[in-house]
């Protein structure tokens, strides 16, 4: 064991303990008294495996994937492919599934020193750096081999991001502050600036959390948008002054200019840098003078006009994009907000304010490309709200972000002062013909469901996508009970059934894909309901679909309710009347 590491044994029975009350104060209290009791050094590495992650920053992932997982697995517990496969399916988890086959391991685990949390993060730190998938594969072997079953249901569930423990960020939070006697506010104010779990247990062991401060260079989580169903709500959530800026349909990005950065940096939602993949955007960037980290979107844009989002996705996962693909496919950054400029920290300070200093930029020229300035608008009432929602529809957008003027940056919240209001572009009647066990809260239930339209022969079905949004836990327990008895192939986590079962599915965007034999997959696909009125054979065919996704090129897809509350797919010109 490292000289001074506390052992990782220790951290699996805190969070067993955590993990058995469903009192919050006793896990806050239990999550306090581990900390507090820690050697400094491994405080970040706790806070960091508390949090979920293996690891702080762009380090996070460690390249292990199901299939690494599960081999490393094998290998350490020497379970045939079909035991792993039954024990997965069991709990639905791999650090639970840990647990019972290396309890069941022959022999004893090898007589080596007990694991140090030290041991554990040098581990995960050489599988995020480890070439290939061979070298983390055997990094996680030779920690499953050595540690005990109940530190390996903690290896797998951190190395998974699926600690499950009951344990959220709020909580995390308050027990730092309990463990070193620091105001819980100060601790929240921290982690949102640094980004880090770790980071901020050390600041707050240290007494040291006035230091904390947005770095250059370094994303934070993003503020998310709370959703809502109309104009009416609208109104009723923001007041009188509402700020309208068109909902995008593109990727989220943050922009960090400054020094010590080596120019200008792009980071997607995950916070992984993509600056190399958009290199116009750099390029526009780098004309900018000091320092600032915006927020915006990433889309496809020419002439003045969004492109759609399929433009886009042949751009997406192209880490060094040719000059003929930059060309045909131009990508801006429209950008919203900011959050830092010339170095003071904007977080603070109400949008109304955030968005003056953002304007008063020198964004290059609209000619130029590259950045561009967010469309803005103010909406009195509920009428202007849904003539702004068709404006932002002809546009090409999504529909709108709805903004208080007041509201502060919250990073990684979702709150009342962004709200966003989109509307499903069409809906489906599809039948099920697969489903799968699902995860997390839904383990031991079959929640994930396949589903298919008919073919031009009216008879064959060609799968278009999978949801697993939109039922009652009641609805999707009651129809594990019935796909167990319609299954006609069980793959293990995935099963074949009787196509029998026809939902509705609402979806915000069609796209062709190669994934699914129809040839077009679903974006956002969710279950609206389950249709118990409708036979297969009355679903929605492919050529319904080839109308829906050439509406949608044109723009003239809306979604209305009819007088009974049956929803209907109309084409329309954009008109106020008909929207």
């Amino acid at each position: 064991m490292p000289t001074g590491s506390a052992p990782f044994a220790d951290f699996s029975a805190a969070a067993d303990a955590i993990g058995a009350t469903t009192s919050k104060l006793a896990k806050r209290d239990l999550l306090a008294a581990y900390l507090r009791e820690l050697p400094a050094a491994d405080v970040a590495v706790a806070a960091t495996f508390f949090a979920g992650r293996p690891l702080p920053g762009a380090a996070d992932k460690l390249g292990l994937g199901w299939v690494q997982l599960s081999e490393a697995l094998a290998r350490a517990s020497g379970a045939g492919e079909r035991e792993l496969s039954q024990a997965y399916l069991r709990h639905s988890d791999v650090g639970d599934a840990a647990v019972e086959l290396l309890e069941q391991r022959d022999g004893e685990a090898p007589s080596t020193a007990p694991l140090a949390m030290a041991d554990v993060d040098q581990a995960f730190r050489a599988m995020s750096e480890a070439k290939g998938s061979a070298p983390r594969t055997a990094l996680m072997t030779e920690l499953l081999r050595r540690a005990a079953p109940g530190e390996a249901r903690y290896l797998g569930k951190i190395a998974a991001r699926e600690l499950r423990i009951g344990l959220r960020e709020g909580l995390l939070e308050e027990a730092i502050a309990a463990a070193f006697g620091r105001p819980v506010a100060d601790v929240r104010r921290a982690l949102m600036l640094v980004a880090e779990p770790g980071e901020t247990a050390t600041l707050a062991r240290e007494d040291r959390l006035s230091e904390a401060a947005l770095h250059v260079g370094r994303p934070i989580r993003f503020m998310l948008a709370t959703p809502v169903a109309d104009a009416a709500e609208v109104v009723r959530r923001v007041g009188e002054e509402a700020w309208i800026e068109d909902k995008y349909d593109g990727i989220r990005a943050q922009l960090h200019l400054g020094p010590g950065t080596g120019g200008p940096r792009l980071f997607s939602r995950d916070l992984n840098e993509v600056s190399i993949s958009f290199p116009e955007v750099v390029a526009a960037a780098s004309r900018l003078d000091g320092e600032v980290v915006l927020d915006g979107e990433l889309v496809p844009y020419r002439e003045g006009s969004v492109l759609d989002f399929a433009s886009l996705q042949t751009r997406l996962g192209r880490v060094n994009p040719s000059t003929e693909l930059v060309a045909s496919v131009p990508v801006v950054l429209i950008t919203f907000d900011l959050l830092r400029h010339d170095g003071r920290d904007a977080l603070d300070l109400p949008l109304r304010e955030r968005r003056k200093v953002l304007e008063e930029l020198a964004l290059p020229d609209r000619t130029d490309g590259g950045l561009l300035f967010s469309h803005l608008a103010t909406a009195r009432g509920a009428a202007e709200v849904d003539a702004f929602f068709d404006d932002a529809r002809d546009r090409h957008n999504e529909g709108l972000m709805v903004k208080d003027p007041e509201s502060t940056y919250q990073p990684g919240r979702r709150g009342l002062g962004w709200l966003k209001l989109k509307r499903a572009l069409a809906t489906l009647d599809c039948v099920v013909v697969g489903v799968e066990w699902g995860h997390g809260k839904r383990r031991g239930v079959l929640s994930d469901y396949t589903f298919a339209v008919l073919a031009p022969d009216g008879e064959s079905l060609l799968t278009i996508g999978k949801a697993y949004t939109g039922l009652t836990d009641a609805e999707i327990a009651e129809m594990t009970e019935y796909f167990l008895t319609t299954t006609v192939q069980d793959h293990g986590r995935y099963r074949a059934v009787t196509p029998e079962i026809v939902v509705e599915i609402a979806f915000d965007r069609i796209q062709r894909s190669a994934r699914h034999r129809s040839g077009f997959a679903l974006r956002f696909p969710r279950i609206v309901r389950i249709r118990t009125e409708k036979a297969p054979s009355q679903i929605d065919d492919l050529a319904a679909v080839e109308r829906l996704f050439e509406a949608q090129a044109s723009g003239r897809i809306l979604l209305a309710t009819g007088a009974a509350g049956e929803t209907e797919r109309i084409e329309a010109t954009g008109s106020a009347e008909e929207g």
